[in-house]
């Protein structure tokens, strides 16, 4: 974690003002040098964290023809299951050696029809699975909203700028489990392949195992462990296109253990924040000059999203 800045969020949210713009000040320069954060004092509490662990192994446990029940080709991996193999980092052919659930956003039914949004999918076999993944949805969703507030003041905008544009979000939670490995992997198979995540932040819980590592500005692979309490929270490719390259979106993979331990699985636990559909991911002004002359075209976060998720394999092009 030496490369990754551990920052204490209510500095921002209960501090004073010369707190709030330590903070502020704090986290822009870890997002232009390494992408990455290390936060405690988040809104997602330890028994929350907690549960939704023990709910996600208690889904991953049941019979795969069970899980099977919830994967839907047609909602493009976008909610509940699915399973190994599926999703490939971009530019690669072999599949990750994962399989995950997802959780989308939660719109109240009179604004629905406002979003194009797939429904969530209820685990029948699981009481408590889905209204833990709900709450730990809205705790993260919040967390982030911070965070961004922070970040708006740093790039000199509005600090509410993004409030409106992750309100109903496409944002996604990601439950994670890379099961034991049982014989060799096909060639070049590991556990996520490199790749930079396609939402604004994204703000990652403590995985069970380890194997996540970052690439850093010397092209070197640092392995990075959780700290107890605290919330990773990394840049993603649309707020690098947003703020003209000014954030990083870093390199990420999880790699295979060492053979000795490919009888153990690895559980982890990402939430994806996205804003709207429609919010535009055009250059900010604040971002250009005459030195950082703009880097990418306009784009919506609908239209690059769709994108991304057929470069991933989870999208086709007949898929809406």
């Amino acid at each position: 974690m030496s490369i990754i800045p551990s920052l204490d969020l209510n500095l921002f949210v209960k501090g004073t003002p010369d707190e709030k713009a330590q903070f502020v000040d704090a986290l822009g320069k870890a997002y232009e040098d390494t992408g990455f954060a290390a936060i405690k004092n988040h809104l997602l509490s330890e028994a929350l964290e907690t549960q939704l662990y023990e709910a996600s192994k208690q889904f991953f446990g049941l019979p795969i023809d069970t899980k099977l029940k919830y994967a839907d080709e047609a909602l493009a991996g976008q909610r509940g299951y699915t399973g190994w193999g599926k999703e490939h980092a971009k530019g690669k052919n072999v599949g990750d050696l994962k399989e995950f659930w997802h959780f989308g956003q939660y719109v109240p039914d009179n604004l629905k029809s406002k979003f194009d949004y797939f429904d969530n999918i209820t685990v029948e076999e699981l009481e408590d699975f889905n209204s833990i993944g709900e709450q730990a949805f809205k705790a993260l969703e919040e967390t982030g909203k911070y965070m961004l507030r922070a970040m708006a003041l740093y790039l000199g905008i509005d600090e509410f700028y993004f409030d409106s544009e992750i309100q109903y979000g496409n944002s996604i939670l990601r439950p994670i489990h890379y099961p034991p490995i049982i014989e060799e992997p096909p060639v070049g198979a590991v556990r996520a392949g490199e790749h930079e995540d396609i939402n604004l932040i994204t703000l990652l819980m403590g995985a069970s195992a380890g194997g996540l590592e970052v690439l850093t500005k010397d092209q070197k692979w640092v392995g990075v462990t959780s700290l107890k309490e605290h919330l990773v929270v990394n840049v993603g490719d649309m707020l690098q296109r947003l703020t003209n390259n000014k954030f990083k979106s870093t390199t990420h993979r999880v790699v295979n253990p060492p053979r000795s331990e490919w009888s153990s699985p690895r559980y982890s636990i990402p939430f994806f924040l996205h804003p709207k559909s429609s919010t535009r991911l055009d250059c900010l002004a604040s971002c250009i000059d005459s030195n950082h002359p703009k880097q990418y075209d306009d784009i919506s976060a609908g239209e690059y999203l769709r994108e991304r998720l057929l470069e991933i394999g989870l999208l086709n092009n007949d898929s809406k």
